[in-house]
Formats: C-alpha cells, structure tokens, sequence
C-alpha cells in the first residue's frame, strides 16, 4: 500500500491555471499534488553571446525554492549561494525544454524559463518541467501572435514524471514520503511522442533488474501521457 492510498500506477492530481502573473509573457501554476510549482517565460530580444549572429534562439532556466516551501525553513539561495542541487536541476529544466524547440524558427532570441517552488512534496524537477513548458508555450503565442515568429518553433510537448521502486513494487510519480524511502529513484523526460530526453535513475541499497527498468518505462509513459493531456488544456482551455 502506498502511503497516499493511491494505485501503483495513479498519478497525484494534476492542476495546470495559465496567465496567474501579469507581466510574464506566459505564466502558470502548476500543482501536482502537494508539489506546487510558478513558472513564468520572459522573453529577452539578446541571446548569450556565444550565439550572437548564428541565427539561433536559445532556452534556459533558472529554478529555486522557496524558504519554507519544505518542512523546515531553509535560507534563501541569494545569501548562501545556489547549491549543486539547483545548478543541476536548472540545466535540466534548460536542455529538457530546449529538446521541443525548433531553434532556427525561433529567431535570435531569447526566452528564460523561471520555475519556483513555493511548495514542495517530492518531484519539484520533474513538475518545473511540465509546467515550464506550458510557460514557455503561452510566450511563444505571443510572439506568434504579435507577428515576431512567424513558424511554430515547438516541435513537441516536453514533460517529466518520477517513477520509482517503493516497498518492492515499482509506483508512478513519487510523493516526497515514497522517494525518501524509494529503493529505485528514475525521472523521465519525455516528449508528448515518447520519446526519450532523459532518464535519470539510481538505486538506494540495492540494484534493480531491466526487467524494473522496462516496468519504470512503461509507468513513465503512462504518466507523460496523462500530464501532456493536462498541458494541452491548459493552453487551450
């Protein structure tokens, strides 16, 4: 039994509410159970310098958490400095999003993807994601909309959910009182065509069989499916 009463392969709710901050060119919460994460797109006409005159747009992230967004306070980031964790986290909010955009449409250009946790309980990378891309499709309409793109660069949905192996039985999307006692851990980042963007995945005391691995993949694309159809009508709802 799983500490929330949930089946084996039933994902926590999933709320999506767009355009919740005023200036951000897109912007949306993202709730998946009691991991609440804001996320805001703002687009930025300069890229990094190492991409001046290539014709190139670029996606990037930056990711933090709130100091009592855990059960006890934590201090900010911007006294202590950020931690390996979040440097980690932010680059793979980075490169997971930019997987689903066409670079060359989205002209020489810039769009960063904040993800802020304001609450956590567990797989706060994998909800930034998820919503972050519904954040950075709200900005692309808008430039589409404002004439600045005139083709789509989003190739595709990008979303991520943890799977992981909890008391001998592999589970979907992990609460923060499973992956503390998870003996598998896996985040997978996936297109809304499944296809595979990353697969981060470690065992806790003991190894896990391939044959797991495959169970955690097809967890994986159960629950991709289920957060892309809630990405889909948030941006159209």
């Amino acid at each position: 039994m799983r500490p929330s009463g949930r089946q084996l392969d039933e994902m926590r709710s999933i709320t999506i509410e767009t355009n919740v901050t005023r200036h951000a060119e897109g912007s949306c919460l993202i709730k998946c159970g009691d991991t609440h994460v804001l996320c805001t797109a703002s687009v930025d006409e300069r890229v990094p310098s190492f991409l001046r005159n290539s014709g190139l747009g670029w996606v990037t992230a930056e990711y933090g958490m709130l100091p009592r967004a855990t059960h006890t306070r934590m201090n900010r980031e911007a006294k202590r400095g950020q931690s390996g964790r979040t440097q980690e986290i932010q680059r793979l909010i980075g490169r997971s999003l930019r997987a689903g955009v066409d670079r060359v449409a989205m002209g020489e250009r810039q769009i960063v993807v904040d993800c802020d946790v304001i609450q956590a309980d567990g797989g706060t990378r994998c909800a930034s994601i998820t919503g972050g891309w519904v954040a950075l499709r709200l900005a692309v309409n808008a430039l589409m909309k404002a004439g600045d793109i005139k083709t789509d660069p989003l190739t595709d949905h990008v979303a991520a959910v943890s799977c992981g192996i909890y008391a001998g039985q592999p589970v979907l999307d992990l609460d923060y009182p499973e992956d503390s006692d998870a003996g598998t851990d896996a985040n997978f980042v996936m297109t809304g065509s499944m296809g595979l963007i990353e697969v981060q995945g470690s065992a806790e005391g003991a190894t896990f069989s391939r044959a797991e691995l495959n169970q955690l993949m097809d967890l994986a694309e159960e629950g991709v499916a289920e957060l892309t159809a809630a990405q889909k009508a948030a941006v159209e709802g």
